[in-house]
C-alpha cells in the first residue's frame, strides 16, 4: 500500500497569527508536523498553504510546498485543490494531517491510511479515541463520536454522545461506546475530486463540523479507535507552551 500526506498550513489564526511559522526547539511548527509524517509509510508529504512565508520556509528545510488559493475555508478544500494539482489518479488514498499537530503520531496516519485499503467500499476514514474523563465528554471544544457495528460513524457532535439517560454521572465516562474524535483523515483521491458536488448542510453548520456533510451526502466515514491517546495540537498560546515544554525536555 502506498498514500499520500497533505499537510494544510495557513497563515491567519483567530488566536494564533502565523502558527504553522511558530518556533518550537529551534524549528518551525510546520517542520515538526512534516518529520513526523515523513515517519509514516507515506511515499509523499506534500504541505498545502496560502502564505509565500510558509511555502519558503518548508523549502528552504528541503521538503516539498504547494502554493494553494487563499479563500480556501477548510483543510479539506485545500487537499482537494492539491490532488487536482498533482493530477493524483483516482485510487490514490491521501492522508490529510493538521499542520498543528508537531507531535503527530506516524501510527496513526499510517492506520487510517490502512482502514481505507483494507475497505474498498468506504471513501473517507477518521479515528477516535476513549473518553475516560467527564470534564472531556461534556467539553463543546471535544467533539465525540459514536459508531456502529463496523466501526464507522453514526454521527459527530460537539454535545455529550451517547447521552446516558438514566445515570448521567461520572462513573459512566470510560466504559465501551464513548469516544473522541482525532481530527485525521484519509481521503480517497476520487472523493476529493468530487468533493464541490457536496452541498454543506444545517447540521454542517449548526454543528460547525465539516464531516456532518459527508454524513449528510450518505458516505461511510470508517473510524480508527487508537489506543494511544491523541498528542497535544496547538490552538491556543497555552497549547504552544505545553508543546514548547515537551520538546525542550
Amino acid at each position: 500500500m502506498t498514500f499520500k500526506v497533505v499537510i494544510p498550513a495557513r497563515y491567519q489564526s483567530s488566536r494564533l497569527e502565523g502558527k504553522p511559522l511558530l518556533d518550537i526547539g529551534g524549528i518551525p511548527m510546520i517542520i515538526h508536523v512534516v518529520k513526523q509524517s515523513l515517519k509514516s509509510n507515506a511515499n509523499d508529504v506534500v504541505v498545502a498553504t496560502d502564505d509565500q512565508k510558509i511555502f519558503d520556509i518548508v523549502e528552504k528545510f528541503g521538503y516539498k510546498a504547494i502554493m494553494t488559493n487563499i479563500n480556501h475555508k477548510s483543510g479539506t478544500d485545500r487537499a482537494v485543490e492539491v490532488v487536482n494539482l498533482m493530477d493524483w489518479s483516482d485510487h490514490e488514498i491521501v492522508v490529510n494531517v493538521q499542520g498543528d499537530e508537531p507531535l503527530i503520531n506516524p501510527s496513526l496516519i499510517n492506520q487510517v491510511a490502512e482502514y481505507l485499503d483494507h475497505h474498498k467500499d468506504v471513501f473517507v476514514s477518521t479515528a477516535c479515541h476513549s473518553i475516560s474523563d467527564y470534564n472531556d465528554f461534556i467539553n463543546p471544544n471535544n467533539v465525540k463520536v459514536v459508531l456502529d457495528k463496523n466501526s464507522q460513524a453514526l454521527y459527530f457532535s460537539r454535545a455529550p454522545i451517547p447521552f446516558p439517560r438514566d445515570e448521567f454521572a461520572q462513573k459512566m465516562i470510560g466504559k465501551e461506546g464513548f469516544y473522541k474524535h482525532i481530527g485525521i483523515y484519509a481521503y480517497r483521491a476520487k472523493f476529493l475530486k468530487n468533493y464541490k458536488d457536496i452541498a454543506q448542510t444545517e447540521l454542517e453548520d449548526i454543528e460547525k463540523l465539516e464531516q456532518l456533510r459527508i454524513l449528510y451526502a450518505g458516505y461511510k466515514i470508517g473510524v480508527i479507535a487508537s489506543v494511544d491517546s491523541p498528542m497535544i495540537g496547538v490552538d491556543t498560546p497555552e497549547d504552544l507552551e505545553k508543546v514548547r515544554k515537551l520538546f525542550s525536555n
